[in-house]
């Protein structure tokens, strides 16, 4: 993978999105509970990072409070964030891992229903970049034949744990089906990749407008809501020159919780209001940025 400081340097592509929207707003919850490392699902190690900081156990003890911090992801924040996205009429992405949809079939139903974007987010909630070639391969299979099997549909986005591996994005063309991957964070719009002669669509993720960072240092010093505003703000000025894009990353443990959910509904209530804007899953951004320039 050659690195490339320069991406659309003072030309960025000149278009718009659907119906004349100069910006859009992607949604991401990251659906992890229930593949994440513990004990009880064989692994030698487990999560450490929770509500208390990072916490590490003594080997072979479970941390059960950990465990319920990423329960409570499943059995109420995914239910509350479900609620708050049909509230606002929004559409949001997904991105599963397999294993932990396999194991709250009522939610990847729910997820279906609503019209919401399934994406891959692997196997487990595990590190590709420490897998070797054909071990990635095995896992980019499993993750799509189970989630396949759970929701009825094939994903057609990808995103790892934390990195790639160098050999991530050909193994996704190699597999076959997958129109984009959000496997990068450099730019504000998508871009096309040609892998093995294939056009192949990335839409950059973001580590900044992120809820992790309640859990991570640093924190957001001026509160999640505001930062979520000064980022829309910022990029809806920018928007009238340039086509640009928000990715906004949440976690079911994390922004579910009443407190932090109550700033992402803020958000909803104040960026649903602005003209030209348009809140979109992740694979009808990467079809329409391929639609627009590959004609």
């Amino acid at each position: 993978m050659d690195r490339d400081y320069i991406g659309y340097g003072a030309n960025p592509p000149k278009f718009s999105w659907p119906e004349g929207a100069r910006l859009a707003v992607s949604l991401v919850v990251n659906y992890e509970e229930g593949s994440e490392y513990t004990l009880t699902s064989g692994d030698d190690r487990q999560e450490t990072l929770g509500e208390w900081g990072t916490k590490e156990f003594p080997p072979g003890v479970r941390n059960l409070a950990n465990e319920s911090m990423f329960e409570y992801g499943s059995r109420v924040g995914f239910w509350r964030l479900m609620d708050m996205f049909s509230k606002y009429e929004v559409p949001a992405t997904f991105g599963c891992c397999a294993v932990a949809l396999e194991k709250n079939p009522e939610a990847a139903k729910a997820i279906v229903s609503a019209g919401h974007e399934v994406c891959s987010h692997g196997y487990r909630w595990e590190e590709h970049f420490l897998m070797s070639e054909e071990q990635e391969r095995e896992r980019i299979r499993l993750a799509v034949e189970s989630l396949q099997k759970t929701t009825g549909e094939r994903p057609l986005g990808w995103y790892c744990r934390t990195a790639p591996s160098t050999n991530t994005r050909r193994l996704l063309v190699e597999e076959g089906g997958f129109v984009y991957d959000s496997d990068a964070y450099d730019d504000d719009i998508p871009y096309i990749q040609k892998v093995n002669g294939s056009p192949h669509v990335v839409v950059p993720y973001t580590g900044d407008v992120n809820d992790t960072h309640y859990w991570h240092s640093p924190g957001y010093e001026t509160g999640f809501f505001q930062y979520l505003k000064d980022s829309f703000d910022y990029l809806y000025e920018e928007s009238h020159r340039v086509p640009r894009m928000l990715s906004v990353g949440i976690h079911m443990r994390i922004a579910g919780r009443p407190g932090r959910a109550k700033a992402l509904a803020d958000f909803l209530e104040y960026a649903t209001t602005k003209r030209q804007v348009w809140f979109a899953r992740r694979i009808d951004i990467a079809r329409h940025f391929l639609e627009v320039n590959t004609q």
